[in-house]
């Protein structure tokens, strides 16, 4: 098995007319933090050799939660790598919890300070857990963080396909920037939101899609899950109970079974980049491969050999959260 791409990821845009990016991309979410130092720099910078541009630095709590600190170490990273800005895309989280109260060109100047950075080429809203928050007004916030030069474009974390749509529907009469991308749950187990007819109809007015949670946090690998997000359905066990089988799927085809996940949410056509966490430099080549295994099996066959490991179907609503 070929551990290496053998040619350099293709980059998709953003969004309708935002930035191009690699089709991967790469999470922090408890992973630098966890790794030695040296190491970290030097998956960065083979990362950004390999076409990876998009880094997702987000501060994954919301203002007055945990202190985390992976976006303060991946700006040590980037020095330590010889980056410069222009050579990657920052992508930064933006909380709607004390919103708002807390401005968000607050809390994003915050986060630009811990990063080291002067703006973010893309920010996304977190999940929406609460009624009432004003989204036409939340559109105008974030086109005067344009308009000061601090975002290029933003998008949601895990949003129904109706909110998504008044969003669109604000922005378009205001005649302000709307979401360029939505950060969705996908992977061989969860599918019925990305795959829905909602997003579908979303997708198809030039939003792209990020696909995150692509292993389940080594679920769908058979590992212990380390901390992740919600679980939509409850059917994190059933998704570990597919491990096996998916093992059985990757031998079949000389991939790993992490280059199976990865490759499979290449396959959908609104995906603009795929996001992983990696914590050492063999298993972000190991993830690099699923490009060349998207290539070598063909996608319509790859969606067809994973289609019974998909375990959301009639369970999760498609419309989203």
């Amino acid at each position: 098995m070929d551990a290496t791409s053998s040619t350099p990821i293709p980059q998709r845009r953003i969004g309708a007319d935002g930035p191009l990016t690699g089709v991967l991309s790469l999470g922090s979410w408890h992973t630098y933090d966890r790794m030695d130092f040296r190491d970290a720099v030097t998956m960065l910078r083979t990362a950004v050799d390999s076409g990876i541009n998009l880094f997702d630095v987000g501060v994954y709590g919301f203002p007055g939660g945990p202190q985390s600190y992976t976006d303060i170490i991946f700006s040590a990273m980037v020095r330590g790598a010889g980056l410069r800005r222009d050579e990657y895309l920052l992508s930064s989280k933006l909380w709607l919890e004390g919103y708002p109260e807390h401005s968000l060109r607050a809390q994003l100047e915050n986060a630009l300070f811990r990063v080291g950075a002067d703006h973010a080429d893309l920010v996304i809203l977190g999940d929406l857990r609460r009624d009432g928050i004003d989204l036409r007004q939340l559109v105008v916030d974030l086109a005067d963080l344009a308009d000061a030069g601090l975002i290029r474009s933003w998008g949601v974390n895990n949003w129904s396909a109706t909110n998504i749509q008044t969003l669109i529907d604000h922005a378009a009469s205001a005649g302000l920037p709307g979401p360029a991308i939505a950060q969705l749950k996908y992977s061989v187990s969860r599918r019925a939101i990305p795959d829905g007819e909602p997003f579908e109809r979303i997708f198809a007015q030039g939003v792209t899609l990020q696909s995150s949670d692509v292993m389940e946090g080594g679920v769908v690998l058979g590992k212990d899950s380390r901390q992740v997000g919600r679980d939509p359905g409850d059917i994190r066990q059933r998704i570990a109970d597919s491990a096996a089988q998916l093992k059985g799927i990757a031998d079949q085809l000389g991939a790993s079974p992490a280059q199976v996940c990865v490759a499979f949410t290449l396959t959908h056509p609104a995906n603009t980049t795929t996001l992983f966490g990696a914590t050492s430099v063999e298993q972000l080549n190991d993830n690099l491969a699923a490009v060349d295994l998207v290539r070598r099996v063909g996608g319509a066959e790859l969606r067809a050999l994973v289609d019974p490991l998909w375990v959301d179907k009639g369970v999760v609503d498609p419309e989203g959260p």
